[in-house]
């Protein structure tokens, strides 16, 4: 059984930072792949930013710049650092992890005050 945990959700004014963790926990051998994907309300789920085992990384065009992704291998944990928030980056993070399938966090929820 593998379970993923984000925190570091909040409320923001627009221009400010939050830092976003997950940490991955169970019957873990080894994580491929990273991410944090993002769902607003009316809207798909979309790709913000991943990472790899080796540190590649993957941006969304909307946070490039703003946003970094970095990951802790021997603690099975991945987070994201917002910058520059903007009310459009409002919306509910979920972390997923590649661990021989794709496991998804419960998500925590990101609202940028104009």
């Amino acid at each position: 059984q593998v379970q993923l945990v984000e925190s570091g959700g909040g409320l923001v004014q627009a221009g400010g930072s939050l830092r976003l963790s997950c940490a991955a926990s169970g019957s873990i051998f080894s994580i491929s792949t990273m991410g944090w994907y993002r769902q607003s309300p009316g809207k798909q789920r979309e790709l913000v930013a991943t990472i790899s085992r080796y540190g590649t990384t993957n941006y969304a065009d909307s946070v490039k710049g703003r946003f970094t992704i970095s990951r802790d291998n021997a603690k099975n944990t991945v987070f994201l650092q917002m910058n520059s928030l903007k009310p459009e980056d409002t919306a509910v993070y979920y972390c997923n992890a590649d661990i021989n399938g794709a496991y998804w966090g419960q998500g925590t929820q990101v609202t940028v005050s104009s």
